[in-house]
């Protein structure tokens, strides 16, 4: 059996998870010899149950993998073995990596400087604006991020990383080819054209409740550290989180308003001992040295700030541009702080505004524009 085509069919046995498979090829060396062993001698395998066993020995198992490996290639999707030169070495480091995932896109020897990004699907629009800044800041200054491209947080952190000219990756609970939430379909394009996507789900397999725990390990699998930008007192988030400490991660938290719900889960964190995340050289500050003594790969943080990609801004669009953050100021406020007329202020906004920098709300309040 072809080499490629022995690790996929034996991915997709049904019952054999990332530990049996790791049981089989320590004991046997290879799938191709898992596929030739006496029965006698898969039974003694723990875990092994007698379907998989009858699995094992099937003539249909073959011309399924052989149909998927056709599929895969026609979708332009790779397979990324563990133990080859591929496989990122984060996450051949945990517990249970994934015998073989499935990409789309490119996976860089950069990406080892990867940053996880989680958080609500119900997001507020603090925690939506605090996520794409955070983001793009790290993409800015060199720095992938990982995220499983889920409504609210996951979706902010890739879309924040894409306008910070950097790579993200998206880690799905799906098959490369089940694209959820359907409304990032044009997202995921993005995320392939700068990055990857990834999966080590077959193709097919539609997005079940089961599936994110088990992707989440992923997700902080192939990152330094992971932080959780808005998690109820009971999130998913919390376990990634949970799943990065077991891994040796750091976590990081970004704090919330007190009075506002859904931010439980990233204060407990923070009572326990993840570090507070204000800005993006928060995290940096944390990572920097492991990356510095782990590998040569660039561990120089990029200068400047991410005004810098507007650099057809004036002086005057900077200051204000700068001025602004996520909470809303009056016009009134911001051409006292820059010394300007409102007349002035109200011209230099529109300007902005215009260029997607700046949104303004109702009564004339304005905040930057984190879709831009």
């Amino acid at each position: 059996m072809d080499a490629d085509l022995g690790w996929l069919a034996l991915t997709l046995v049904p019952g054999i998870g990332a530990r049996t498979f790791h049981r089989l090829i320590q004991r046997f060396g290879s799938p191709d010899r898992v596929f030739t062993a006496r029965r006698s001698h898969l039974e003694q395998v723990p875990g092994l149950k007698q379907g998989a066993i009858d699995a094992i020995g099937s003539r249909a198992l073959k011309e399924t993998a052989e149909q998927e490996l056709l599929r895969l290639r026609s979708l332009d999707i790779r397979m990324i073995q563990w133990g080859t030169e591929e496989y990122p070495p984060f996450l051949s480091n945990i517990a249970d990596p994934p015998p073989l995932f499935y990409v789309k896109g490119t996976l860089l020897q950069e990406d080892e400087r990867s940053v996880a990004v989680v958080g609500s699907r119900q997001a507020s629009a603090y925690g939506l604006n605090v996520c794409k800044k955070l983001c793009r800041e790290l993409a800015w200054q060199g720095w992938t991020v990982v995220s499983g491209m889920a409504r609210g947080i996951d979706s902010a952190a890739h879309l924040g990383a894409l306008k910070g000219g950097g790579r993200t990756l998206a880690v799905l609970g799906s098959g490369l080819d089940v694209v959820y939430p359907a409304e990032n379909r044009e997202l995921s394009q993005q995320i392939a054209a700068s990055g990857a996507i990834i999966s080590e789900f077959p193709l097919g397999t539609p997005p079940e409740p089961g599936n994110f725990p088990v992707r989440n390990r992923i997700i902080s699998g192939l990152s330094l550290g992971v932080v959780v930008v808005e998690a109820a007192a009971k999130s998913g988030s919390l376990i990634t989180a949970r799943m990065a400490l077991e891994q040796g991660r750091q976590v990081f938290a970004v704090p919330g308003p007190i009075d506002r719900p859904g931010v439980e889960g990233t204060h407990r964190l923070i009572k326990e001992g993840a570090k507070l995340v204000e800005r993006a050289e928060d995290v940096i500050e944390e990572l920097l040295p492991m990356v510095a003594a782990r590998s040569p790969v660039e561990a120089v943080v990029r200068k400047g700030s991410p005004t810098s990609l507007h650099p057809e801004l004036s002086e005057r669009e900077k200051k204000l541009w700068e001025l602004l953050g996520m909470d809303p100021v009056h016009i009134d406020a911001i051409a006292r702080q820059l010394e300007f007329s409102v007349s002035q202020t109200a011209e230099l906004l529109l300007r902005l505004e215009i260029r997607g920098l700046v949104k303004q709300l109702p009564g004339t309040f304005f905040t930057r524009d984190f879709h831009s």
